[in-house]
Protein backbone atom coordinates (compact mmCIF):
# COMPACT_ATOMS: atom_id res chain seq x y z
CA UNK A 1 0.00 0.00 0.00
CA UNK A 2 2.65 2.38 0.80
CA UNK A 3 4.03 1.58 -2.81
CA UNK A 4 0.77 3.12 -4.66
CA UNK A 5 0.84 6.27 -2.02
CA UNK A 6 4.18 7.17 -2.50
CA UNK A 7 4.28 6.63 -6.14
CA UNK A 8 0.55 8.41 -6.31
CA UNK A 9 2.25 11.51 -4.74
CA UNK A 10 4.72 11.32 -7.30
CA UNK A 11 2.47 11.84 -10.17
CA UNK A 12 1.00 14.49 -8.81
CA UNK A 13 4.22 16.30 -8.19
CA UNK A 14 5.08 16.41 -11.76
CA UNK A 15 3.86 19.07 -13.61
CA UNK A 16 2.64 18.25 -17.41
CA UNK A 17 6.11 18.93 -19.04
CA UNK A 18 7.77 16.38 -16.84
CA UNK A 19 5.18 14.29 -17.06
CA UNK A 20 5.40 14.06 -20.82
CA UNK A 21 9.71 13.57 -20.57
CA UNK A 22 9.20 11.02 -18.61
CA UNK A 23 6.98 8.99 -20.72
CA UNK A 24 9.03 10.04 -23.84
CA UNK A 25 11.70 8.63 -21.96
CA UNK A 26 10.12 5.18 -20.98
CA UNK A 27 13.21 3.01 -22.94
CA UNK A 28 15.98 4.91 -20.65
CA UNK A 29 17.79 3.60 -18.23
CA UNK A 30 19.38 7.38 -16.71
CA UNK A 31 20.35 10.24 -18.43
CA UNK A 32 24.35 9.27 -17.61
CA UNK A 33 25.74 7.16 -15.11
CA UNK A 34 28.56 7.75 -12.34
CA UNK A 35 31.49 9.44 -14.74
CA UNK A 36 28.74 11.13 -16.40
CA UNK A 37 28.19 9.09 -19.57
CA UNK A 38 24.95 8.54 -21.25
CA UNK A 39 23.26 5.49 -20.98
CA UNK A 40 21.91 2.86 -23.63
CA UNK A 41 18.26 3.57 -24.42
CA UNK A 42 15.76 0.69 -23.20
CA UNK A 43 15.29 -0.18 -27.21
CA UNK A 44 18.86 -1.83 -27.97
CA UNK A 45 17.15 -4.35 -25.10
CA UNK A 46 14.43 -5.08 -27.68
CA UNK A 47 16.34 -5.20 -30.45
CA UNK A 48 18.98 -6.95 -29.17
CA UNK A 49 15.83 -9.60 -27.82
CA UNK A 50 14.90 -9.38 -31.50
CA UNK A 51 17.97 -10.23 -32.93
CA UNK A 52 19.06 -13.25 -30.42
CA UNK A 53 15.53 -14.80 -31.18
CA UNK A 54 15.97 -14.14 -35.57
CA UNK A 55 19.65 -15.62 -34.75
CA UNK A 56 18.18 -18.72 -32.89
CA UNK A 57 15.51 -19.36 -35.93
CA UNK A 58 18.53 -19.38 -38.49
CA UNK A 59 19.89 -21.51 -36.35
CA UNK A 60 17.42 -23.82 -35.12
CA UNK A 61 15.83 -24.03 -38.61
CA UNK A 62 12.38 -23.49 -37.17
CA UNK A 63 10.01 -20.47 -37.27
CA UNK A 64 9.69 -20.69 -33.50
CA UNK A 65 12.28 -22.12 -31.71
CA UNK A 66 10.77 -21.87 -28.14
CA UNK A 67 7.46 -22.68 -27.14
CA UNK A 68 5.29 -23.24 -24.15
CA UNK A 69 3.49 -26.46 -23.47
CA UNK A 70 -0.32 -25.48 -22.92
CA UNK A 71 -2.18 -28.65 -22.74
CA UNK A 72 -1.80 -32.08 -20.66
CA UNK A 73 -1.80 -34.56 -23.48
CA UNK A 74 1.77 -35.09 -23.29
CA UNK A 75 1.64 -35.85 -19.72
CA UNK A 76 3.68 -37.26 -18.31
CA UNK A 77 6.39 -36.42 -21.09
CA UNK A 78 5.48 -32.90 -20.61
CA UNK A 79 3.61 -31.02 -18.23
CA UNK A 80 1.38 -27.78 -18.99
CA UNK A 81 3.63 -24.66 -18.57
CA UNK A 82 7.26 -26.95 -19.94
CA UNK A 83 9.30 -24.99 -22.09
CA UNK A 84 10.23 -27.07 -25.78
CA UNK A 85 13.27 -26.11 -27.37
CA UNK A 86 13.07 -26.83 -31.22
CA UNK A 87 15.28 -27.34 -33.81
CA UNK A 88 14.03 -28.70 -37.12
CA UNK A 89 17.34 -29.93 -38.76
CA UNK A 90 17.84 -31.38 -42.20
CA UNK A 91 17.01 -34.97 -40.67
CA UNK A 92 13.68 -36.69 -41.63
CA UNK A 93 10.93 -36.65 -38.97
CA UNK A 94 10.70 -40.05 -37.84
CA UNK A 95 7.85 -42.19 -36.03
CA UNK A 96 8.62 -42.05 -31.86
CA UNK A 97 9.52 -38.33 -32.02
CA UNK A 98 7.86 -35.47 -30.93
CA UNK A 99 7.14 -32.64 -33.33
CA UNK A 100 5.37 -29.25 -32.70
CA UNK A 101 3.06 -28.85 -35.64
CA UNK A 102 0.58 -25.64 -36.70
CA UNK A 103 -2.60 -26.15 -38.89
CA UNK A 104 -3.69 -23.97 -41.46
CA UNK A 105 -6.28 -21.55 -40.04
CA UNK A 106 -5.45 -21.93 -36.72
CA UNK A 107 -3.05 -19.60 -34.20
CA UNK A 108 -1.80 -22.11 -31.95
CA UNK A 109 0.60 -24.96 -32.29
CA UNK A 110 0.11 -28.65 -31.29
CA UNK A 111 2.88 -30.58 -29.19
CA UNK A 112 2.07 -34.33 -30.13
CA UNK A 113 4.10 -37.59 -30.98
CA UNK A 114 4.38 -39.07 -34.79
CA UNK A 115 3.40 -42.33 -35.39
CA UNK A 116 3.66 -42.99 -39.09
CA UNK A 117 5.58 -41.70 -41.39
CA UNK A 118 4.92 -41.61 -45.14
CA UNK A 119 8.03 -40.78 -47.43
CA UNK A 120 8.21 -40.43 -51.20
CA UNK A 121 10.46 -42.43 -52.96
CA UNK A 122 12.26 -39.12 -54.57
CA UNK A 123 12.55 -38.02 -50.62
CA UNK A 124 11.46 -34.35 -51.58
CA UNK A 125 7.91 -35.28 -49.68
CA UNK A 126 6.71 -36.58 -46.11
CA UNK A 127 3.52 -37.41 -44.54
CA UNK A 128 3.32 -37.38 -41.14
CA UNK A 129 1.02 -38.63 -39.01
CA UNK A 130 0.89 -37.67 -35.33
CA UNK A 131 -0.92 -39.41 -32.26
CA UNK A 132 -1.00 -39.35 -28.29
CA UNK A 133 -2.48 -42.34 -26.36
CA UNK A 134 -1.81 -43.71 -22.97
CA UNK A 135 -0.13 -46.53 -24.04
CA UNK A 136 2.26 -44.94 -26.14
CA UNK A 137 5.25 -43.78 -23.86
CA UNK A 138 2.59 -42.14 -21.25
CA UNK A 139 1.11 -39.72 -23.57
CA UNK A 140 -2.41 -38.69 -22.48
CA UNK A 141 -4.72 -38.77 -25.27
CA UNK A 142 -6.36 -41.57 -26.82
CA UNK A 143 -6.63 -42.08 -30.75
CA UNK A 144 -4.91 -40.01 -33.80
CA UNK A 145 -5.46 -36.95 -34.80
CA UNK A 146 -6.99 -36.63 -37.88
CA UNK A 147 -9.74 -35.42 -35.50
CA UNK A 148 -7.67 -32.42 -34.72
CA UNK A 149 -6.56 -31.85 -38.69
CA UNK A 150 -9.04 -29.30 -40.94
CA UNK A 151 -11.80 -31.24 -42.71
CA UNK A 152 -10.66 -33.82 -45.54
CA UNK A 153 -6.56 -33.88 -44.30
CA UNK A 154 -5.79 -36.86 -43.00
CA UNK A 155 -1.57 -36.26 -42.52
CA UNK A 156 0.63 -33.11 -41.87
CA UNK A 157 3.15 -32.33 -44.14
CA UNK A 158 6.52 -30.32 -43.76
CA UNK A 159 5.24 -26.76 -44.07
CA UNK A 160 2.69 -27.94 -40.82
CA UNK A 161 5.64 -29.08 -38.57
CA UNK A 162 7.62 -26.21 -36.51
CA UNK A 163 9.84 -28.58 -35.51
CA UNK A 164 10.74 -31.50 -33.32
CA UNK A 165 11.59 -31.40 -29.26
CA UNK A 166 15.13 -31.21 -28.48
CA UNK A 167 15.15 -30.14 -24.64
CA UNK A 168 13.15 -28.35 -22.60
CA UNK A 169 12.35 -26.53 -19.10
CA UNK A 170 10.15 -27.91 -17.06
CA UNK A 171 7.23 -25.15 -15.29
CA UNK A 172 8.85 -22.04 -16.62
CA UNK A 173 6.77 -21.39 -19.12
CA UNK A 174 3.90 -20.92 -16.51
CA UNK A 175 3.97 -17.31 -16.41
CA UNK A 176 3.24 -17.01 -20.49
CA UNK A 177 0.32 -19.45 -19.68
CA UNK A 178 -1.88 -17.28 -16.53
CA UNK A 179 -0.59 -14.03 -18.06
CA UNK A 180 -2.94 -15.50 -21.19
CA UNK A 181 -5.59 -16.76 -18.90
CA UNK A 182 -5.62 -13.47 -17.06
CA UNK A 183 -5.15 -10.63 -19.39
CA UNK A 184 -6.06 -7.95 -16.52
CA UNK A 185 -3.08 -9.28 -14.41
CA UNK A 186 -0.49 -8.70 -17.66
CA UNK A 187 -2.21 -5.25 -17.94
CA UNK A 188 -1.78 -4.75 -14.84
CA UNK A 189 1.60 -5.43 -14.24
CA UNK A 190 2.57 -3.58 -17.38
CA UNK A 191 0.36 -0.54 -15.76
CA UNK A 192 3.39 -1.13 -12.86
CA UNK A 193 6.07 -1.03 -14.39
CA UNK A 194 5.40 1.79 -16.18
CA UNK A 195 4.41 3.78 -13.23
CA UNK A 196 7.65 2.58 -12.03
CA UNK A 197 9.87 4.04 -14.85
CA UNK A 198 7.50 7.51 -14.71
CA UNK A 199 8.55 7.94 -11.29
CA UNK A 200 12.22 6.86 -11.34
CA UNK A 201 14.07 9.86 -9.92
CA UNK A 202 16.88 9.14 -12.01
CA UNK A 203 15.34 9.18 -15.73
Amino acid sequence: MEFITETYKELKRMNVRQFLGQALQLGEFGRTDKRGRGLRPGWLIVTSALMIWKSLMLVTGSESPVVVVLSGSMEPGFYRGDILFLNMGKAPIRTGEVVVFNLDGRDIPIVHRVIKVHERRNGTHIDVLTKVRSDWRGDNNFGDDRALYNKGQDWLHQHHIMGRAVGFLPKVGMVTIIMNDYPYLKYALIGVLGLLVLTNKDA
